[in-house]
C-alpha cells in the first residue's frame, strides 16, 4: 500500500512538471468611453499591453478611429459592411477564424481587393490561455498560411484574441510569431443574433461611447451593424472624425515623431 502511495505520488509530481504553466487568465474589459472621453482598462492592463506591444485605442488628441470587426462566421451582412466601408472610403480590419476562411472565401477576397486588414482571430476560435504553446502557434499558423494561399496577403500583423481572453503568457507567444494583440475601446453585446434591438440601437450605442483614437469592435454577424453602419460613419463624419487603419495606427506608434526621422 504504501509503495502504491509513493508510486501515486510520484506520477502526480512528475504531471505537475510535464503540465505547462498557462498562467492567470484575463478577460478583458474597460471602463467606456462617454461624451468623448476616452475608454480606460485601468491600471493593471494599461502596464501591461505595452510590454507586449498589444493597444486597445490611439492618441485620444486626434479624432482618428479605427473599424475592426470579428468574423467568426458568416451571416450574410458583411458584404453590406464592406459596401459602406467603399461609400466612406474607410479602412477596416476584419479578424476571421478558420472557420470564416473555409465557408467565406469570396468575402475574404473581396476585403483584400478593397485594401482592408485581414487579421488573425485563430482557427478554432479557443480560449488560448488554456492550450499549450505548440497549439497557440498552430492556430496562428494556420489562419496566416490559409489567409496568404487565399488572397496572396504575405504576413499577418495583427491578432484579436478570441473570446476577448488572454494573459502575458499568450500575449508574449504572439508577440514572437510577429503579432499584435489589438483589444478595444468600443464595444456593446452585438453579437447574439436572436437578441438585435435595431439600427438606431446600434446607431447610439457607438454614439454614446465614441471618443477620439477609439478602436471599435462590430461583429458582422449583427444584421443591426450592417443597416446601422451607414449612418454611424456618416455622423462620425460630420463630427470631424476621419477612419484610420491598424497600419496608420502602428506608425503613429512605432514613429511618434515622424518628420524627425
Amino acid at each position: 500500500m504504501k509503495k502504491m502511495v509513493m508510486m501515486s505520488a510520484i506520477l502526480c509530481l512528475l504531471l505537475s512538471f510535464a503540465s505547462p504553466a498557462f498562467g492567470e487568465s484575463y478577460n478583458w474589459g474597460f471602463n467606456k468611453g462617454k461624451n468623448g472621453t476616452p475608454a480606460d482598462a485601468g491600471q493593471n492592463f494599461n502596464e501591461m499591453l505595452p510590454k507586449y506591444e498589444a493597444i486597445y485605442k490611439g492618441d485620444p488628441s486626434k479624432k482618428d478611429i479605427y473599424l475592426t470587426f470579428d468574423n467568426g462566421y458568416e451571416n450574410g451582412y458583411t458584404a453590406q459592411i464592406l459596401d459602406v466601408l467603399k461609400k466612406h472610403k474607410a479602412p477596416g480590419a476584419f479578424f476571421v477564424t478558420g472557420h470564416y476562411l473555409k465557408t467565406a472565401p469570396e468575402l475574404v477576397v473581396r476585403m483584400a481587393n478593397e485594401g482592408h486588414i485581414v487579421g488573425n482571430h485563430s482557427w478554432n476560435h479557443p480560449d488560448m490561455t488554456s492550450v499549450t504553446d505548440g497549439v497557440i502557434r498552430t492556430e496562428l499558423l494556420r489562419v496566416k498560411d490559409a489567409t496568404e494561399k487565399l488572397t496572396g496577403q504575405k504576413g499577418m500583423n495583427y491578432l484579436r484574441p478570441p473570446r476577448g481572453v488572454f494573459n502575458e503568457r499568450t500575449m508574449k507567444i504572439a508577440q514572437q510569431e510577429g503579432y499584435y494583440h489589438i483589444f478595444w475601446s468600443l464595444a456593446y453585446k452585438d453579437w447574439v443574433v436572436d437578441q438585435q434591438r435595431g439600427a438606431a440601437f446600434a446607431h447610439d450605442e457607438v454614439m454614446r461611447q465614441i471618443h477620439p483614437g477609439a478602436i471599435l469592435l462590430l461583429h458582422t454577424v449583427s444584421k443591426d451593424n450592417a443597416v446601422a453602419l451607414d449612418s454611424i460613419l456618416t455622423d462620425l463624419e460630420k463630427q470631424g472624425y476621419s477612419f484610420k487603419s491598424l497600419d496608420d495606427l502602428m506608425v503613429e506608434k512605432q514613429l511618434p515623431n515622424r518628420m524627425l526621422y
